[in-house]
């Protein structure tokens, strides 16, 4: 399997087309993008370019908000935000940990003031799947290939230190892999094994991306092994009836 990140991106902006940007990027760079190639992209790029940025100084804080920014020592207008983009409060320690409207449970519902502009914060796109589609039909109307995409997003994880990559939308794979059924090495049938291809594909190229910057939000994986389909990233949401760790 091989990555390659895409250079000379310009800096995205409301209203840029993120699939033509890819497009041509790839063909100035000379990275032929290929039928079955898988195209992760970073959702900051897509948050700004579909409009997804929030200006702090126009956000009003809630009573809610003032409370939870005296006591966690945050800005109240950002807390604002992520109260919005919340449908539960999971947990409050020193970051706000919520389900979003999607069903991710992640800090502080996604809502990040990285790689924006100073009293700004991006939040994610409201259809991420729909995001990936978009990008996924507009390189297959301009180069004639058929991809996946996947948008990518950083996480942490319970009980674990550090972040890494996750799908947040995926259009063209299914997310999921399941091997059930299948038996190992040493004949034993595997019961309960459901692994992420989405989840393991985000994370190797969020490696690749960097976390510090916006110099390589995209990066073409070749000879990924997937099937084709699915229903998106909301197939990777856990029910909370099915919750492990409350």
């Amino acid at each position: 399997m091989q990555l390659i990140a895409l250079k000379g991106l310009p800096l995205v902006k409301q209203g840029d087309d993120i699939g033509e940007l890819i497009a041509r990027a790839a063909n100035e760079q000379g990275a032929r993008i290929q039928d079955g190639d898988v195209v992760v992209v970073g959702q900051s790029i897509v948050s700004k370019a579909e409009g997804n940025v929030i200006d702090l100084r126009e956000v009003k804080p809630s009573g809610q908000a003032e409370r939870i920014a005296k006591r966690l020592d945050k800005d109240p207008r950002e807390v604002e935000v992520i109260l919005q983009q919340s449908k539960e409060i999971v947990r409050l320690r020193h970051v706000i940990i919520s389900r979003t409207k999607h069903g991710f449970v992640c800090a502080n519902a996604g809502v990040d003031h990285s790689n924006v502009d100073p009293d700004h914060v991006t939040i994610l796109p409201p259809e991420p799947d729909a995001s990936a589609t978009r990008i996924k039909e507009t390189i297959k109307r301009i180069l004639g290939v058929d991809v996946a995409v996947i948008v990518s997003d950083t996480q942490g994880r319970p009980h674990r230190c550090g972040v890494l990559g996750f799908a947040v939308g995926v259009a063209g794979m299914s997310p999921l892999l399941d091997l059930r059924g299948r038996r190992d090495l040493y004949g034993k049938e595997l019961r309960t094994t459901i692994t992420s291809p989405a989840d393991a594909l985000a994370a190797a190229a969020v490696a690749v991306m960097g976390e510090a910057d916006e110099g390589t939000p995209v990066v073409v994986v070749k000879g990924a092994t997937y099937r084709r389909g699915g229903e998106g990233a909301r197939e990777l949401v856990r029910p909370p009836e099915r919750d492990l760790f409350t």
